[in-house]
């Protein structure tokens, strides 16, 4: 069969393993990205991973701040697309963008849908103790994420997961379920499944006010926090003493630690958050305006310093 002609729409580094594969496997006879962003403290403007990935294959990229306007549809008429193919564009589409390929316009969704349709799928999936998540290949619609879903691949979370390990997996997945869906589509052989609308699950965009360690909360409730806002917002917390820290990398402590929920502690050698209804041990950290290190250069650290612990923490538990 000949080779599909795929309109690519995608921005962040996750959807550059598809772009890859859809590049190597397809034609992709043009990409649609985010404009340049200013980045770093120079502000200086920097293309979008997926952009720089189809310049380097002679690609072209268009940056529009709107897709869905006349001359953007038109051009995209032009392109005679079979597919167009939507990870983690950044815009909503409009009906009439979503009508011009021949097969239609597919989207890769980081989450087994009806659950987790929005912004953040894969950090919700973490905070809220989901056994597994996944990836969704799905029919795009105007409602957010509402499309009949053509394949999906679950993949396990495990205790020590987080958002940032869950994302480049399902990046991975991602990529490998496209080609047997456009195949699929363009061949007849998959059947559109309708979501059930009662199971649907929505996962609201993160804040930075978020990263406020509720320590009041159960030890697990905790590891989720920080295993699910990693890397961003991050997890932080404050003592009364003035020191800020954000926490890395933990897992719930071993040997429960005495005294009062609320309370940083060191613990046979070992740096612990004491919480409502045990311990959580923090491996790596990073001070405010410090470099990230890992619990025992801490506690050399603050040996030298002449801090002390236990230290009390800011805040009102939950």
């Amino acid at each position: 069969m000949s080779r599909m002609r795929v309109v690519f729409m995608g921005t962040p580094e996750f959807s550059v393993p598809t772009l890859q594969l859809l590049i190597r496997e397809t034609e992709v006879v043009a990409v649609y990205t985010q404009p340049d962003r200013p980045v770093g403290r120079g502000l200086k403007l920097q293309p979008s991973p997926v952009k720089a990935l189809a310049q380097s294959h002679g690609i072209p990229v268009f940056t529009p701040e709107r897709v869905s306007v006349p001359e953007e549809i038109d051009r995209i008429r032009s392109l005679a697309p079979d597919f167009s193919v939507v990870v983690a564009y950044g815009q909503i589409l409009k009906p009439e963008v979503i009508g011009v390929p021949k097969y239609g316009t597919i989207n890769i969704h980081s989450s087994l849908l009806p659950r987790w349709r929005g912004a953040a799928p894969i950090q919700w999936a973490i905070l809220s103790g989901d056994r597994e998540t996944g990836v969704s290949t799905m029919l795009i619609v105007p409602k957010l994420d509402a499309g009949d879903i053509l394949l999906q691949e679950a993949t396990p979370i495990q205790a020590d997961d987080t958002a940032e390990t869950i994302h480049d997996r399902l990046s991975a997945m991602g990529a490998r379920l496209i080609l047997p869906t456009l195949e699929g589509m363009r061949n007849g052989t998959i059947t559109p499944r309708a979501q059930d609308e009662s199971q649907v699950t929505y996962a609201k965009k993160l804040v930075k006010e978020m990263e406020q360690l509720d320590w009041g909360v159960g030890v697990g409730q905790v590891d989720l926090q920080v295993r699910g806002l990693y890397p961003w917002p991050g997890t932080r917390i404050e003592t009364l003493e003035g020191l800020r820290i954000k926490i890395k990398k933990g897992r719930p402590a071993e040997t429960p630690a005495t005294g009062n929920a609320g309370t940083l502690q060191e613990c046979f050698g070992r740096l612990v958050l004491k919480c409502g209804d045990g311990a959580y041990e923090i491996l790596e950290l990073q001070e405010e305006g410090k470099k990230t290190v890992s619990a025992g250069e801490y506690l050399n650290g603050m040996r030298g310093r002449g801090l002390s612990l236990p230290m009390t923490l800011k805040g009102n538990p939950t």
